[in-house]
């Protein structure tokens, strides 16, 4: 099948960039060195012309990576780190290898992305744009979206794993609930590239709608957000705490968040759990370990990862994207 004359070839790359076509290979491929000034001028090239490699071509020259990629927000979080751990245990087996990246959201990341020959992508990022989303399905590579948030404008050709934050973040304010406690704080992600919850993310939504059903307050400043780091979060929470407003319950977006909060807590003369109680999220290694042990909300990432590694394996044979749901397990310790 030929090329329609609107779909950029590595031909428009080299002339836009001025640069061969060899060149725009090393480039993309990022495999020979390429003075500065050229991978400069060929990645803006890529940019602007919105290029990416023929992935039905590839499809047919029969090459095969035997690469999968995961993206993820934050490839420092343990969390990604125990889910690729866990996938690697099965796509060993499987002839595959993975790697962890870090999302950009940019152009030039995707055209990054999809530059390289791989078999699969899965995407556990909240903060990667749909429409970037929309780019690596379209290059005909399988895709695999952890729910960390809807995707309200992918369709049926990506796969979708829920892994239990919408239930599970409802248990953390029902379990909060249960012990009397009605004045909660909501502890949101650290970003360094300002990237913070909105009502598309699972864990936040999910907090307020089980707030709402409850009868617990959830204005403006029951939401510690817009941090960009450990520091400026334990400030936040130190803030809240002193500013008079009422709280006597925490739920951390995850492990890490609750467990700044509760040192802020702790910094502040309140007790935990006799004045305030706390719970995270994600089971972390951290929460058995901290002062006073961390509850925590648990999720299955062995089962999560075989479903990965299988749906991406029957989506790699030519089979359709499929849809699997999880449950998440309390382990309630001592800051409950």
């Amino acid at each position: 099948m030929s090329q329609t004359r609107n779909t950029p070839t590595r031909k428009d790359v080299a002339a836009r960039a001025g640069v061969s076509e060899t060149v725009v290979s090393y480039v993309l491929n990022n495999n020979r060195y390429v003075a500065q000034d050229k991978r400069e001028r060929v990645l803006a090239a890529v940019r602007e012309l919105h290029y990416h490699p023929n992935a039905v071509a590839r499809t047919l020259k029969g090459k095969k990576s035997n690469h999968i990629l995961f993206i993820a927000d934050n490839i420092s979080n343990e969390h990604f780190g125990k889910i690729v751990e866990e996938m690697d245990k099965l796509a060993y087996d499987k002839g595959y290898l993975i790697s962890l990246l870090a999302d950009r959201n940019d152009d030039e990341f995707v055209a990054q992305v999809n530059s390289r020959l791989v078999d699969g992508i899965v995407i556990s990022a909240t903060g990667f744009d749909e429409k970037y989303v929309q780019r690596l399905i379209d290059s005909g590579v399988p895709v695999v979206l952890l729910m960390n948030r809807e995707y309200p404008n992918i369709g049926d050709e990506a796969g979708r794993i829920y892994t239990g934050l919408h239930k599970g973040i409802r248990e953390c304010v029902k379990l909060l609930e249960s012990k009397g406690r009605r004045h909660l704080l909501y502890i949101d992600r650290i970003s360094r590239h300002g990237r913070f919850s909105k009502m598309d993310d699972l864990r936040f939504s999910s907090f307020c709608a089980q707030m709402e059903e409850s009868g617990l307050p959830f204005t403006a400043d029951r939401f510690v957000t817009g941090c960009t780091s450990e520091h400026e979060l334990f400030d936040a929470v130190c803030a809240r705490l002193n500013s008079g407003l009422e709280v006597d319950g925490i739920v951390g977006r995850n492990d890490n968040m609750a467990c700044v909060a509760m040192q802020a807590v702790q910094a502040c003369g309140r007790r935990v759990p006799e004045d305030i109680s706390v719970i995270g999220f994600d089971n972390s290694r951290m929460s058995s370990y901290v002062t006073p042990a961390l509850t925590s909300m648990e999720i299955d990432r062995p089962a999560i990862a075989r479903a990965i590694i299988t749906m991406l394996d029957e989506m790699i044979a030519g089979g359709k994207a499929s849809t699997k749901y999880f449950d998440t397990k309390l382990i309630e310790r001592k800051t409950t």
